[in-house]
């Protein structure tokens, strides 16, 4: 299928499409890398009567370290974040978590702001976010807002953005010392979404472990912040006990791809795999 027709503007600046976003409101949708927007507008999906496309906008495309972490343009394709040095050494679970991403060409023309924006919850830049704890960073006419990772997913494909602001950078606290990370998922195919996937990053100190960042997707509306819960483990020995409390946490949906008994089943399975790496990583 082709579209339903619409009214396309390309601007050049961020005000430029904060002023056509103003004007057209809720017609207007917005197009960052393209790879979930084009196919459900193809199959009519989504019925845009405006696009506002945000690829001529080069002030939305950079990773900068800042004084607590890294700063990156909404802009941002995977590939460039696959690809950074500057990630890998201050946001070792980004480096992890983008392999994940569908395959080369993907990544190539796909957005971090795209993805998050999104809001699928089988994703996994928004279960990397809510398990680093990040901020994200919207601008419009009224000014700008910070919005915590965890509050930014508020249901299925939706997010705590009005609909007169653009996400124009996400703020990333830099991985702590002693701090190692993984990422892990199980999906029908590789590059397909994940069925359950688990961001982890654990941080040691004396050979103890005193901090563990933790969410799951694929297993509810949005990801599952499950950083409070692992807070009292302590050492490795704890870890399948842990995976077995947030199976029983979490509330999976039930799809053509996995019922929500196999989704729980698998949760319990992969934190204490992810968390395991992680240690290996921080060791």
């Amino acid at each position: 299928m082709k579209p339903a027709a619409f009214e396309y503007f390309a601007p050049g600046s961020l005000g430029e499409a904060l002023e056509l976003l103003r004007q057209h409101g809720a017609a207007a949708k917005l197009l960052a890398g393209g790879q979930s927007f084009v196919p459900m507008a193809n199959f009519r999906v989504l019925r845009p009567q405006v696009v506002i496309d945000l690829n001529r906008i080069p002030a939305l495309g950079y990773i900068r370290e800042s004084g607590e972490g890294l700063a990156l343009g909404a802009m941002t394709r995977h590939r460039e974040i696959e690809r950074s040095e500057v990630v890998r050494k201050n946001c070792p679970l980004m480096s992890e978590a983008v392999q994940w991403i569908g395959h080369a060409a993907i990544r190539n023309r796909g957005t971090l702001g795209g993805s998050l924006s999104h809001a699928d919850p089988a994703a996994e830049w928004p279960v990397a976010m809510v398990a680093l704890g990040a901020t994200l960073v919207a601008r419009s006419p009224r000014g700008e807002r910070r919005i915590p990772a965890s509050q930014f997913f508020v249901a299925l494909l939706a997010t705590a953005l009005e609909p007169d602001e653009i996400l124009v950078e996400i703020q990333v606290p830099a991985a702590p010392e002693g701090s190692g990370a993984a990422f892990v998922e199980v999906a029908r195919r590789h590059g397909d979404f994940a069925l359950v996937s688990v961001g982890a990053q654990v941080t040691l100190s004396a050979g103890r472990i005193t901090d563990v960042r933790l969410a799951l997707g694929g297993v509810g509306a949005a990801p599952f912040d499950a950083s409070a819960l692992a807070k009292p483990v302590r050492d490795e020995s704890a870890f399948a006990d842990l995976g077995k409390r947030i199976a029983a946490a979490i509330e999976p949906s039930e799809d053509l791809h996995a019922s929500a008994e196999y989704r729980r089943e698998v949760a319990a399975v992969l934190v204490p795999r992810a968390l395991r790496a992680a240690l290996r990583s921080a060791r």
